[in-house]
């Protein structure tokens, strides 16, 4: 199984190399999909990029089953080509980031352009979690993690004292 990659590692502050759209149904890298989904469940989180398994590409998978969730999406050499007006705040935590959590403003809506796993054309938008999640996972491919978007440091948080002190309501690891 895939390691995840933790805060220090430098390959989490490089920015990502595109994929070669004629490699995206290579064994090589429908494997390296396949074994993300199984790392992003096993951990649990809901999203994961390449970056943090030691990958410094532009792939990245999510998914989040149940109410307020979103499809299992795979996302390669992706752009954000629009982000809506209105902000929202939410508390995020992060697979190579443990045990912290801390809230981030990003905002709730973005239109999102990239390939999928068959190398077939996406664009589309999202809100809300979704939306967040495609923004903190595409942060992973510019060498950037949660923490670097965190406007109030004082909001970060061991993971114990969230759930003690901070958390009204489960919330997934992105």
């Amino acid at each position: 199984m895939l390691k995840i990659a933790k805060l220090g590692n430098p390959i989490l502050r490089k920015i990502a190399v595109p994929i070669d759209p004629r490699e995206i149904k290579s064994s090589e890298i429908q494997r390296l999909i396949d074994d993300m989904f199984e790392v992003m469940y096993d951990e649990p989180g809901i999203g994961l990029a390449a970056p943090q398994v030691s990958r410094s590409v532009q792939l990245v998978v999510m998914g989040c089953k149940g109410e307020g969730g979103f499809p299992e999406t795979v996302l390669i050499n992706p752009s954000i080509v629009y982000y809506g007006p209105e902000q929202v705040e939410s508390w995020e935590g992060c697979l190579s980031v443990d045990g912290l959590r801390g809230k981030v403003t990003r905002p709730s809506l973005v239109r999102v352009k990239g390939l999928d796993r068959k190398g077939k054309p996406l664009d589309f938008e999202a809100t809300g979690l979704y939306a967040v999640c495609i923004q903190h996972e595409l942060d992973h491919l510019i060498g950037k993690v949660f923490l670097d978007r965190m406007r109030d440091m004082s909001t970060l948080t061991q993971l114990d004292e969230f759930s003690q002190y901070w958390q009204k309501e489960p919330s997934s690891v992105i």
